[in-house]
């Protein structure tokens, strides 16, 4: 393969294969060395709980999800698997990546409204890896890892100040100002960089942020339509979009969820039909706000809308899957259902759970919490004729998993500064029940702090003062609700973990490999 082959493939920047070289294929591995590489789909859902989903949660979970359900049963069901925070950009950069989000420069929060790709171009994704290896990959779904907005520093004046809940509420006008009107015009209509297909995919179709502008589809680089007026102010607030911004005429957010899934569908059915195999990863909208429930869904669940929106989602996930079969490749295709981070709270939890639905299950806490509820996810795995149907898994694994999980499946070695935190899946996946990762991290989503895991243990780096310690410690395996800190009594263990964040943290990775660096100094922990 010469410079130019490589390029045509690879999508993830010139450094990169020059610090790197090419992908080193090897001889093991699963699939590829017989030609039969599976299809590969992730789908990650937005805010979903551990315990919305009822095969997680059978004894405090209200919401049906048949299809998920169905699904689990056709595969397997890890049950301590983690996001890597418990908010949705961060996690969504280390699924993509195979890297902790806090070795970039997002070390708390998320990416904001009209900022800067988080991937950088010479970071490998999953997307850029399997298309070096001949797949045809694709993203149809929320995307919020940042775009390079064609927009000069007078015309980004124009892009927001609206008002809106995430806007600090401020007063929020009727109609856009002719001046705004044509830098909006100006601005969409010119490619936007940085997004998906400056990550290693070939198509991309979605909605950045499906509560902030801009409100209207992106198609690969270009938005579909131009936006030329404010979104409709009865359409901001109430759990639906959280500021105002440039929108297209009559932009209608219940239709965002089933396009997605008419385009999912759309891709699957044509790229069934092609030679190679193909990657194609989902990030769906919901159930995040906007709670943009269709006129099918409401009142379905007989809780509140966003249970209603669980039961659409799950609906969505069985017609893909349904689409999928149809296709006849279902038999050949390795699927990943999952979900960024836990259950907002502020989306009517306490109505839900005094109706007997917990969507965190056993755990504690929900989206953007340390504690279990933040970033204890469901993630389910089928792969016919590799994975056994209808399995649990108990093992800790994490999302950051998935990137040297595909790497066997392609035979293929990562190079040193690519998936620094990621361990393959695929003897768990066989069949083992041994540990395939010793350390894991997961953080608060305000703040960054982070808890570390090691096998049943948990050292979240918050000090207690009424127990007197700088870090809290829980057995999980004793007490999964995170209810006594037990970093007094085991001073010695927390010490060692202290000990051992610091490392994984100064390392620049967590598995095997020459020593790396972050791109920023890290500041999630005072302790560092």
């Amino acid at each position: 393969m010469d410079g130019r082959e490589f390029l045509k493939y690879a999508g993830v920047g010139i450094l990169a294969w020059a610090v790197s070289g090419y992908l080193n294929v090897t001889a093991g591995g699963t699939g590829a060395q017989t030609g039969n590489r599976p299809n590969i789909i992730v789908i990650l859902s937005d805010d979903l709980g551990y315990g919305d989903v009822q095969c997680y949660n059978p004894q405090r979970g209200k919401i049906p999800t048949p299809n998920i359900d169905r699904f689990a049963s056709q595969g397997m069901r890890f049950t301590d698997a983690h996001s890597s925070s418990a908010v949705c950009s961060p996690s969504r950069y280390t699924l993509l990546t195979g890297r902790y989000h806090w070795r970039s420069r997002l070390q708390k929060g998320i990416v904001g409204p009209w900022e800067r790709p988080l991937i950088v171009p010479d970071r490998l994704t999953i997307a850029g890896l399997a298309r070096q290896c001949g797949y045809r990959t694709a993203c149809i779904g929320k995307w919020h890892l940042g775009w390079d907005w064609p927009a000069s520093a007078e015309e980004r004046k124009s892009l927001s100040g609206y008002g809106g809940e995430a806007a600090g509420g401020g007063k929020i006008p009727r109609t856009a100002s002719p001046t705004a009107v044509a830098a909006w015009k100006d601005i969409f209509s010119r490619k936007i960089g940085g997004g998906p297909v400056a990550c290693g995919f070939d198509y991309y179709f979605g909605t950045d942020v499906p509560n902030w502008p801009p409100f209207c589809f992106i198609e690969n680089d270009r938005t579909v339509g131009i936006p030329t007026e404010l979104l409709a102010r009865e359409k901001v607030g109430g759990l639906q979009a959280s500021r105002q911004g440039p929108a297209l005429k009559d932009w209608d957010l219940q239709k965002i969820l089933p396009t997605l899934a008419d385009r999912t569908c759309d891709y699957i059915a044509e790229a069934a039909k092609k030679p190679e195999p193909f990657l194609l990863y989902m990030p769906l909208t919901s159930p995040h706000t906007p709670l943009a429930v269709t006129e099918e869904w409401k009142g379905k669940s007989g809780l509140i809308p966003y249970a209603d929106f669980v039961m659409q989602t799950d609906a969505v996930i069985g017609r893909v899957l349904k689409t999928l079969e149809k296709s006849g490749v279902a038999d050949r295709t390795l699927v990943i259902v999952t979900s960024d981070n836990g259950c907002a709270s502020y989306i009517g939890v306490p109505q839900m759970e005094a109706k007997g639905h917990y969507p965190s299950g056993p755990f504690k806490g929900y989206k953007f919490d340390v504690w279990e509820g933040g970033h204890r996810e469901p993630f389910i795995v089928r792969w016919p004729g590799v994975v056994k149907a209808g399995v649990a898994c108990g093992q800790l694994v994490h999302q950051a998993d998935i990137m040297a999980t595909i790497a066997e499946i392609l035979n293929v070695k990562l190079p040193e500064n690519a998936g620094e935190d990621s361990f393959s899946l695929i003897p768990l996946l066989k069949g083992s029940d041994k540990p395939v990762r010793e350390y894991a991290i997961s953080c608060e989503g305000h703040r960054g702090t982070p808890a570390l895991r090691s096998g049943a243990w948990k050292m979240v780096c918050i000090p207690d003062d009424r127990a007197k310690t700088d870090v809290m410690l829980f057995n999980l395996a004793d007490d999964p609700g995170e209810k006594k800190n037990l970093a007094g009594e085991q001073k010695e263990r927390a010490a060692e973990m202290k000990v051992m964040l610091r490392k994984l943290v100064g390392d620049g990775r967590s598995n095997a490999g020459a020593v790396q660096t972050n791109d920023v100094p890290v500041r999630i922990w005072s302790g560092l």
